[in-house]
């Protein structure tokens, strides 16, 4: 997959605030349309015939005091929330229940993304493996708007913090 020489008709035609804040920092990225609804990260993975770990997945974490924690992992893994907790120094965080996590953001589940919550008080933590990949999927913040982005320029645009954020698969 390149970047280079790509047109980006289709992000006329599906563009929205996420698709627009992208264009102005000269952002690499692709737009994709997947089926508007509520579509996990195995399923987009298969519907884009991409492996599911490169499919990244937005988890509303709460915690006891102050903003919601939006965790971003590949699709293939859960987040441990003790080891969220440790690494910002909270003594508990959970992740919010469906409802919890669509009134927290104000998007339909299956359509949050950390791009469409800048500026919004969220802070933003990307599990490690992400380092692993030159670009990587995610929700491009409504229904059926999937984006395949450059990891460098995700990174510069939404800063977040680094660290092991998954349960380990032994």
């Amino acid at each position: 997959f390149t970047f280079e020489n790509q047109k980006r008709t289709d992000t006329k035609m599906a563009g929205n605030n996420v698709t627009r804040l992208l264009e102005n920092a000269k952002a690499r990225f692709q737009i994709f349309t997947l089926p508007e609804r509520k579509v996990g990260a195995i399923e987009s993975a298969e519907f884009l015939s991409v492996p599911v770990e490169m499919v990244f997945k937005t988890i509303v974490l709460v915690r006891a005091k102050g903003k919601p924690i939006l965790c971003m992992v590949p699709g293939s893994a859960q987040v441990d929330e003790k080891k969220v907790a440790a690494f910002l120094g909270e003594k508990k965080v959970h992740v919010a229940f469906l409802q919890e996590a669509e009134s927290l953001t104000g998007l339909k589940a299956g359509g949050i993304s950390p791009l469409a919550l800048i500026n919004k008080g969220f802070e933003f933590i990307f599990d490690e493996s992400i380092n692993s990949f030159e670009d990587i999927h995610l929700s491009a913040g409504q229904l059926g708007l999937n984006l395949r982005i450059n990891v460098n320029d995700l990174l510069s645009i939404l800063n977040p913090k680094i660290a092991a954020l998954t349960k380990s698969t032994n």
